[in-house]
């Protein structure tokens, strides 16, 4: 799966996803730090790109968008390295991994998982 790291996330997250076969590229390396969510969410969505990120502004743009593309997994879990994100994702990975070749909008909490599948529709 293709990764689109967003600003806040570590890029030694994508290295370990690399390991895992995945590909990645991360924002302020690739492009400029001053790109809006919404620039972000049409590069993701041209790249068929998963958005990886801390910002809660997605969930906002992604609902009113009406667009099935592209995932985003969204950290609510801040002040942690990235192997422990990793070892997250690939906990999660079994049941995340349709939902995000889909379309969808995942939450991911200290003690909870929320899956909603795009489009977001009232």
């Amino acid at each position: 799966m293709n990764f689109l790291l967003d600003v806040g996330i570590s890029p030694q997250l994508g290295a370990l996803l690399e390991l895992d076969g995945h590909s990645y590229r991360y924002v302020p390396r690739h492009f400029s730090n001053r790109l809006s969510d919404s620039e972000i969410l049409e590069i993701a969505r041209q790249a068929d790109e998963v958005i990886i990120t801390h910002d809660l502004d997605f969930g906002k743009l992604l609902a009113f968008s009406g667009h099935a593309t592209p995932s985003v997994i969204l950290f609510r879990i801040h002040h942690i390295n990235a192997n422990i994100f990793h070892a997250l994702l690939s906990t999660l990975w079994p049941s995340i991994e349709e939902p995000l070749r889909r379309g969808a909008f995942i939450v991911v909490e200290e003690h909870a998982v929320r899956i909603r599948e795009l489009p977001i529709l009232g």
